[in-house]
């Protein structure tokens, strides 16, 4: 059988409650683990850098983060 490898996701969000409750819905999908999360920019980069996650999912407003740190 072939058995692929679950999909590493770091969640990043100023609101708690997202924070607190989508990881909920996604680890039941099964093939998802969720590897960290962060809730500013700058939290943000260092943990990723570190991670190293496959999907990094991510409120569209953050704060502390500079466009020239993501590229």
């Amino acid at each position: 059988m072939n058995k692929q490898k679950a999909i590493s996701i770091f969640l990043v969000d100023t609101n708690a409650v997202i924070r607190d409750s989508l990881p909920l819905v996604l680890e039941k999908q099964g093939d998802i683990t969720l590897v960290g999360e962060a809730s500013n920019g700058l939290q943000t980069t260092r943990k990723v850098k570190k991670l190293n996650p496959d999907i990094v999912l991510m409120d569209i407003a953050m704060h502390e983060l500079k466009r020239e740190v993501l590229f």
